[in-house]
């Protein structure tokens, strides 16, 4: 199956990346790409999509993440990818000039690399580096148009509307506004006596 990067976040303050599951009540549902285990996170969260995340290069243009590692995944079939945990950023930037030599060297910084490799480290383990193209999520989306807009149209078994003549309906009687400042009376804690 392949990897939608729009369903894989990264959420601050929490190591790893986590996979979009369902929207919830005041939240969103999500799964944990290294240890499985599901999770909540709430609004207050600041998660972030890593289809949404690109490095600077030194074109006019920005590299989105998952060119970055379409190219890292093709380095690593010949060599080794840097461990994030333990590589200095030396080990980092030498990396980042061999894959992605185009990379602008004054504001993509060594914190920003060994994220990125760590990211690529846990897809890698996750088997989830073949990812979904431009066109065919733009086909999923089109399909998912067509199918919404086939249930739309009006069938031609549906049965006539009943009109409201057909069908007495009991209307409830309106409810009755008390004044202001009036309290209702409390009930079962004082017995009158009848006289």
């Amino acid at each position: 199956m392949k990897t939608d990067l729009t369903k894989i976040l990264s959420v601050g303050g929490y190591s790893g990346l986590f996979l979009y599951l369902a929207q919830s009540r005041g939240g969103v549902v999500v799964e944990s790409l290294t240890d499985k285990k599901r999770t909540w996170f709430g609004p207050s969260a600041k998660m972030t999509s890593l289809s949404d995340i690109s490095i600077f290069s030194q074109a006019s243009d920005e590299l989105r993440l998952q060119e970055v590692f379409e190219k890292m995944k093709e380095y690593a079939k010949e060599h080794p990818v840097p461990d994030a945990k333990t590589a200095s950023s030396s080990e980092f930037q030498s990396f980042f000039e061999q894959v992605v030599p185009e990379y602008d060297r004054e504001r993509f910084y060594a914190s920003h690399m060994k994220k990125v490799v760590d990211w690529f480290n846990i897809l890698y383990a996750a088997n989830a580096l073949d990812f979904v193209s431009p066109e065919e999520e733009q086909k999923d989306s089109e399909e998912v148009k067509e199918a919404t807009h086939q249930v739309k149209e009006p069938s031609h078994t549906a049965k006539p509307a009943k009109s409201a003549d057909a069908k007495h309906v009991k209307a409830k009687p309106a409810k009755v506004a008390k004044p202001a400042g009036s309290k209702a009376q409390k009930t079962g804690t004082t017995k009158t006596t009848p006289k």
